[in-house]
């Protein structure tokens, strides 16, 4: 299990009586600032991260170009391609972001690993954030790998491909948020694993799927996953002449989703820390 690196942590408080105390009561080591702690959470997480799931971040992208090579048989061009190709990098991001965060936080309070980060002096906010950060990098190359191949397979232009360095981290945050989310409250790491699958799965149904071809009541599911706003952001760049105003609006929806969804996160561990 990752561990906070010692060194940018407060060195704790000597326990004996020091001389002029009068009470006799060390004092305590002062909780580490946020931003140190985060960074020592992301670095922890990233490092992990890149020893244990290189091989299921081969498996997201894969799985992506294939369903994009399946879509071609059905879908030419147009608006539809752009909604495939968009849809199928997004679901990189939730497969890693949403699916295994979720199992990871599941496992790391199954097991206790909680009440480790617990004894830390480490803000709450810097685990959830560090761990939902270092799952969402890991995603950037599998994303750009699948908006490539998928742009080259369909035809579209690369040209605005750099609005990748907004997608990714905005739709990271708010499917890694969803994820924590659902790792914390579930009672049990099976279920834990179960509803990041569930996740995943309305990914890749509401997100790689044109909206245009899904019925009413599922196109307003589609509206609720955090991920449907960085999809329709990415999908307007592959237009010769974006609506950057509506490209902007897009991403500043998934970012607010991104906030609320890593506060819901932040709660859900502060509450699953003290049981």
């Amino acid at each position: 299990m990752s561990t906070v690196p010692a060194e940018v942590l407060p060195t704790a408080a000597p326990t004996t009586r020091s001389r002029g105390d009068e009470d006799g009561a060390a004092p305590l080591a002062p909780r580490a600032r946020l931003l140190p702690a985060l960074a020592a959470v992301y670095r922890a997480q990233l490092s992990r991260a890149r020893v244990a799931r290189i091989p299921l971040l081969f498996v997201a992208t894969f799985q992506s170009i294939g369903i994009m090579v399946l879509m071609r048989g059905v879908v030419d061009g147009g608006t539809e391609a752009r909604a495939v190709v968009a849809g199928s990098t997004v679901l990189v991001v939730a497969f890693v972001a949403l699916n295994l965060l979720a199992q990871y936080f599941g496992q790391l309070r199954a097991g206790g690993g909680l009440d480790h980060y617990a004894t830390l002096p480490v803000p709450p906010a810097a685990v959830v954030l560090g761990a939902a950060g270092a799952y969402a990098s890991f995603t950037v190359p599998g994303t750009v790998v699948t908006a490539v191949a998928g742009s080259v397979l369909f035809g579209l232009p690369l040209g605005h491909l750099w609005i990748l360095a907004a997608v990714v981290p905005l739709s990271g945050a708010a499917l890694a948020g969803l994820g924590a989310a659902l790792g914390l409250l579930a009672p049990r790491p099976e279920l834990a694993t179960l509803l990041g699958q569930l996740g995943m799965s309305a990914a890749l149904l509401l997100g790689v799927l044109p909206a245009e071809r899904l019925p009413g009541p599922i196109g307003w599911a589609r509206d609720l996953l955090p991920s449907t706003y960085g999809v329709e952001a990415l999908a307007r760049t592959f237009d010769p002449h974006p609506d950057w105003a509506v490209v902007g609006l897009d991403l500043a929806v998934c970012g607010a989703v991104g906030v609320l969804s890593l506060a819901v996160a932040t709660w859900a561990y502060r509450r699953a820390a003290v049981r």
